[in-house]
This record gives C-alpha cells, sequence and structure tokens, in this order.
C-alpha cells in the first residue's frame, strides 16, 4: 500500500474544490438569463400544446411534427422541439 504525501492530497484537493466552484458559477443566471430561459420554456410548451392539438385534429404524426419544428426553430435543440418521446 502506498501513501500519498500531503502536498498531493493538498494539491489534489485545491483541484477539486476550484474545479465544483467552476461548475457552480456556470450554473448560475442572471436575471435576464432566468427570464429569458423562462419565456423560451413557454414557447416551447406552447408550440407542444399545438402539436397535441395537431394530432387530436386527426392529422398525420408526420404533419404535426412538421409544425412543430416550424413553430420551435430557433427554441431548442433536435426536431423534436427539446422532447422526443418512445413509440
Amino acid at each position: 500500500m502506498t501513501t500519498t504525501s500531503p502536498l498531493f492530497r493538498f494539491a489534489a484537493l485545491s483541484l477539486l474544490c476550484l474545479l465544483g466552484a467552476t461548475a457552480w458559477a456556470a450554473g448560475t443566471h442572471t436575471d435576464k438569463e432566468t427570464k429569458e430561459d423562462i419565456a423560451r420554456h413557454r414557447a416551447m410548451a406552447a408550440a407542444h400544446e399545438g402539436a397535441a392539438k395537431c394530432l387530436e385534429s386527426g392529422k398525420k404524426e408526420d404533419v404535426c411534427n412538421k409544425e412543430l419544428q416550424a413553430a420551435c426553430k430557433g427554441l431548442a435543440i433536435g426536431k423534436y422541439c427539446g422532447m422526443r418521446h418512445e413509440h
């Protein structure tokens, strides 16, 4: 069994603290960014509600997916407006 030096343990702990602080700081948003996120989520929710109503109206899934893609352009990642479910 090997032992690590106190200097190595201190350096490792310091690195972990630095990485943790960096991750925490990256996760914080300004009030403006938070409001923009809220607006984006509401817009995505409205687009998904529109897709649900499209399907309820009897339109084909392909048609509704295209409408969803158009409504979500620039809002979310991927062709399903940031959400994909199984079926």
